[in-house]
């Protein structure tokens, strides 16, 4: 744990907002931050909920402990509606109460004695654990690395994708598309090519899903859309961004049969009981939520609210493409990914904190590969993004460090 530098990113990106709070009280702050969904949760869901709750207090409606590794019903609804065309089977998927715990758990199963790679920039809980699990060596203070952790840079220079062939192997490599926070998605061909490196060095991708509802072209929502992946990637999604689960918390693990450990044990045996020891399961609440998510009319709701977060994507695209700022993400993702060349990210976000009044996240924050970028979020009320768009093109035009196209 002492080897750990500063907080975790989002706790003082709040914690920045808090005092910026303090500081201007008559101001009124828009959050593009941290990344919390900000509509409501379509009723439909919520009365699901709610009938489920009031249920408990019944002889017959309640319940207790559940499996730990989820509601039947809820695991074979997620096989049959985001796995259809893929050969995942309901008892391969363990209900959770979302990606972030699970990656933890992941690293709680995959031990200190293990090496890991990570995409530069990245998620900050794929380093922060390892790092508490104790994967990682020394921070670096020159380069904002780790020691014992292998950043594969990921930047607009090689398309957002890591030069493999010059990667180092390692046991794990933890790998998110679409990307948090560059918003970028990998293509059928990028992936191949991963899914091909580690069955050939005898690696295991850890694949973050989590934002595979917002991908608009024919790149792919699942790593097992690509042949052979069973045998090498463990998938982790959730229900936080696309049905505004953040605060109610649920989400999954896909742990293929096929997957081994290098001594031909299964991995899934292990993960059983990693999560039977450590976890007493999702809420039963939260889990009667995930299946009216899945239902017809819940599908059709979730995605509905996806459409709603990326029309805002498209109103700070076409705001910021007016001044020839070169702009990555948005497209298959719910992120932003803004250049300002030759500027530390952390005086960017601060003179866009104090001139806008607008929180965004210093680029830094994911990994060295970050420096010179700002993270937006479009999850947002309608009416603060316009504003929002207003305030920032309005500092942007005055901006001479601004990255034209």
């Amino acid at each position: 744990m002492e080897r750990l530098q500063n907080n975790y990113l989002f706790p003082e990106i709040s914690a920045c907002e808090f005092e910026h709070k303090r500081k201007f009280p008559n101001e009124k702050i828009i959050s593009l931050g941290i990344g919390d969904t900000t509509e409501p949760i379509p009723e439909v869901i919520t009365l699901a909920m709610s009938d489920f709750t009031r249920a408990l207090s019944t002889p017959e409606g309640y319940r207790g402990y559940g499996a730990e590794q989820g509601n039947k019903a809820l695991r074979k609804a997620i096989a049959e509606i985001y796995y259809r065309d893929m050969p995942v089977q309901d008892t391969e998927v363990f209900v959770s109460d979302g990606s972030q715990c699970d990656i933890s758990r992941l690293q709680l199963l995959l031990g200190r004695d293990v090496t890991i790679a990570v995409q530069d920039p990245s998620f900050p809980a794929y380093i922060d654990s390892s790092v508490i699990i104790g994967q990682a060596g020394d921070f670096q203070g020159e380069t904002g690395k780790y020691e014992n952790i292998e950043y594969m840079k990921c930047g607009p220079q090689n398309d957002f994708f890591p030069d493999l062939p010059n990667t180092s192997r390692t046991d794990i490599i933890c790998f998110c598309s679409p990307n948090n926070p560059t918003g970028q998605a990998a293509s059928r061909k990028q992936l191949q090519k991963l899914v091909e490196f580690a069955r050939k060095n005898g690696s295991i991708i850890v694949f973050d899903t989590a934002y595979a509802a917002y991908i608009s072209d024919d790149s792919p929502r699942s790593i097992y859309e690509i042949p052979g992946a069973r045998e090498v990637a463990i998938e982790v999604s959730s229900f936080s961004k696309i049905a505004g689960f953040t605060g109610i918390r649920l989400g999954w693990t896909v742990v293929p049969d096929e997957l081994r450990f290098s001594n031909g044990f299964p991995v899934i045996h292990d993960f059983n009981r990693i999560v039977c020891t450590c976890f007493n399961g999702a809420s039963s609440i939260a889990q009667a939520g995930g299946l009216a998510c899945l239902s017809s009319q819940g599908v059709k709701a979730m995605l509905s609210l996806v459409d709603y977060y990326k029309e805002n994507a498209k109103i700070l695209i076409d705001a910021f493409d007016l001044l020839g700022l070169k702009i990555y993400g948005g497209v298959n993702a719910p992120y932003l990914w803004l250049h300002f060349p030759g500027r530390k990210s952390w005086d960017v976000f601060n003179e866009i904190l104090e001139k806008t009044h607008i929180i965004t996240v210093p680029g830094i924050g994911f990994g060295p590969g970050g420096e010179e970028f700002i993270r937006i979020a479009t999850f947002g009320h309608r009416a603060s993004v316009l504003e929002a768009s207003k305030r920032l093109k309005c500092l942007f035009a005055k901006m001479s460090f601004a990255s034209h196209a």
